[in-house]
This record gives structure tokens, sequence and C-alpha cells, in this order.
């Protein structure tokens, strides 16, 4: 069995569900996790963050309810309001990261998220990746050719088309995989002891 992690970089409820990813994480160090990007922001909603009214609402709830943290710097983007989110930039990013690191994917797709929400970068610069990478001690050169590589674009495509054939629709979600069974074990929010309990049940069924 493994664990299926199909976030977007830019979904708050994401950034908020990297905590229990975290936790889940430290809990099962045995357990594979495959994280998988979602495509949120593309196409037609591409457009500047200010068309997004609900935005500094969602947050404020998602902080009360995780505890997770949205930055001055983020904060910012949000008053400025033309900032456009772009889910395919995002998706090369976290596909270049997880080509240098794979075994680390879960805690880099959160460092992802640390770098727009907290320090409000864009996630669609490669000088964001770099910083990604330096600071978790990766070679920040082959993340960045790997970012800008075509093979990156195919990668994040991959991503968006396993996501849709397992059925997600909303992010973040974590499934349980094991064979052709697919369980899901967490859409939007859920605590680490809530995603045990289900793990816990899964084993016993």
């Amino acid at each position: 069995m493994k664990l299926v992690y199909v976030f977007d970089a830019y979904c708050g409820w994401s950034h908020g569900f990297s905590a229990t990813l975290r936790e889940i994480v430290a809990r099962h160090p045995g357990l594979p996790v495959e994280v998988i990007s979602g495509g949120l922001f593309t196409g037609p909603r591409r457009v500047p963050i200010r068309e997004f009214g609900h935005v500094q609402g969602a947050n404020a709830h998602i902080a009360e309810l995780t505890g997770a943290e949205f930055g001055e710097a983020y904060e910012r983007l949000i008053a400025d309001g033309s900032f456009v989110m772009d889910s395919e930039a995002a998706a090369r990013g976290v596909a270049a990261l997880r080509r240098t690191a794979p075994d680390r994917a879960p805690e880099l797709a959160a460092a992802v998220q640390h770098a727009f929400y907290v320090d409000g970068l864009s996630l669609s610069e490669a000088s964001t990746y770099r910083a990604v990478a330096e600071a978790a001690g990766l070679d920040a050169d082959a993340v960045i050719s790997a970012f800008q590589d075509p093979e990156a674009s195919y990668a994040a495509a991959e991503d968006f088309h396993r996501a849709a054939e397992l059925g997600v629709s909303g992010f973040p979600t974590l499934l349980a995989v094991d064979g052709n069974a697919v369980t899901s074990l967490a859409r939007g929010h859920a605590t680490a002891d809530e995603v045990d309990q289900r793990l816990a049940a899964l084993a016993t069924a």
C-alpha cells in the first residue's frame, strides 16, 4: 500500500494540510507517499487574484482551523490583486523538485507552498525553486535545469491526468492505494489522528 497526496501548490487548503501530511509521514516512515499536483488554476482560471474575492476570508478560516501561516509578503500580493496563479507552472516546479529528490516529495511540496503563502514568491519563477532547493540542501542548478526542461511540462500534464484518473476534483485529497483499491483518507481537512484511524480501519478490513 502507498499514500497518494493530490494537492495544488496554489490551494490554501492544501497549505493548511501540510502539517497533517508531515505528521502522517513522520508516523509512518515506511509508507511510500506519491505526490501529485492538481490543476486548480489553469486555462480560463488563470486570472488576477483579485477576481477570487473569497480568498482572504477563506485564508482566515484555514488559519483558524489548521494553524497555517499566511505571511506578510503573501498578504501584500493579495492586497495588490494583480498576481496570477498558474498551477501548470507550479506543477512543473514540484515535478522538478520531485525528480531531484523523489523520496522527499511531501516535504518539498510543503516547502513550495511555504514559498508562496509565507514568503510571497511566485511559483512561476525559477528563482523560487532555487531558494527552495538551497534551503533543502539540494543541487539548485539541477532543480532549475529540470524546471526549465520541456519534460517538466509533460510531468505536469501527467499529474493533472493522474489526478483526474483517480477521480480527484478537490484539493487536497489523500488516498490510500493498494493495487486497484483506492480509498479516500482525507479531503480538504483532517487531523493526523483522523487519518490514522482510517488507515487502521483499512488494515483490519
